[in-house]
């Protein structure tokens, strides 16, 4: 379980999800007046981090493991839309949004790591198919 690269890139991105709000986009995003990006936010970032901390214990099923990473990693994507989105209603990127740019660059990374993950968990899958043909 622990030697899998899908196993370190799955908590890397749990981890990285996890810092995000210690970040000052964070707390951009629940001062906005419009409240629910703020809670999206908030609610996808914590989804994504049950997630894939819970697929890390699924490794003896690839199959269900796979889609349950695509899964989280589409819930990622709207958390980075909301990210994007919180940016540019600051303003756009420019270098007084530096902290807020760690921000979108760690949800970028987690939507990576998960990306990563299902990549390998796919070589896994087909290599173990491949081995029970030669069988």
């Amino acid at each position: 379980m622990i030697q899998r690269p899908q196993t370190l890139y799955l908590l890397g991105a749990t981890l990285f999800n996890f810092a995000v709000f210690f970040t000052t986009l964070y707390s951009r995003a629940m001062a906005d007046p419009v409240q629910w990006i703020g809670w999206g936010l908030a609610l996808s970032l914590t989804l994504v981090m049950i997630i894939s901390f819970a697929a890390i214990f699924l490794y003896r099923d690839r199959l269900k493991q796979l889609s349950v990473v695509k899964f989280a990693t589409y819930i990622q994507i709207v958390a980075l839309a909301a990210v994007a989105g919180v940016i540019f209603s600051l303003g756009g990127l420019g270098a007084y949004l530096l902290w807020e740019v760690v921000g979108l660059v760690l949800v970028f990374l987690s939507l990576l790591l998960l990306w990563l993950a299902g990549r390998g968990i796919k070589k896994d899958e087909d290599l173990v198919k491949s081995m029970d043909r030669i069988r």
